[in-house]
């Protein structure tokens, strides 16, 4: 379970190829504070380590975790957000997280408004997920909330702070970021498509 508050970012050290599946070495500055078998979202996306070398760590990513977000499009190199799951009795300070990627974005219009940002955001709604105008969503593991909702797109407001600590200042229009939908929204969705 994650906040989508970003503790830092890491730079894609070295991706390889085991069968279906990707391992993925990130060097980070929380390296030395990771364990083996510890959860950590990488752009939203719920990776296990499995490998600790110096300041480097290995996780890896199964072929559905690969098909469902934009894991296959990033290269070494790469910057990526990095958060630890949260601690039982921590402030809330995002939203609820659950690090499950539910599917990809492609980013269609970025504006800067004194001193901060708008992106804007288009989605497939073939999976049924929806915003909600001031509702929460995830965007690359970044908790945000939603402005100019609509039926496949809707736009977030950036800081200066969250611009300079995330990888939204590496986005462009074209680039491919992964959406984690509101859990809730997400039940209340699903029980409503159950009713029809």
């Amino acid at each position: 379970m994650f906040t989508g508050i970003i503790e830092t970012s890491g730079s894609i050290k070295q991706i390889s190829k085991d069968g279906s599946n990707i391992n993925i070495t990130i060097t980070s500055t929380i390296t030395n504070e990771l364990k083996i078998d510890q959860s950590v979202s990488h752009n939203g996306i719920c990776l296990t380590v499995v490998a600790i070398e110096g300041n480097n760590y290995t996780v890896t990513a199964i072929k559905e975790t690969i098909e469902k977000t934009n894991l296959g499009h990033w290269q070494e190199g790469d910057s990526v957000n990095l958060e630890r799951a949260m601690k039982l009795g921590d402030r809330l300070d995002g939203h609820i997280v659950q690090g499950h990627v539910d599917q990809t974005a492609v980013c269609k219009h970025i504006e800067e408004v004194n001193g901060s940002w708008y992106f804007t955001f288009e989605y497939n709604t073939d999976q049924h997920n929806i915003t909600i105008e001031k509702g929460s969503i995830t965007v690359n593991g970044v908790s945000l909330t939603v402005v100019n909702s609509k039926t496949n797109e809707f736009s977030v407001a950036i800081i200066p702070y969250t611009y300079e600590h995330t990888n939204f200042k590496d986005f462009k229009v074209g680039s491919i970021v992964n959406l984690e939908f509101d859990v809730i929204g997400k039940y209340v969705a699903r029980l409503q498509e159950l009713r029809n």
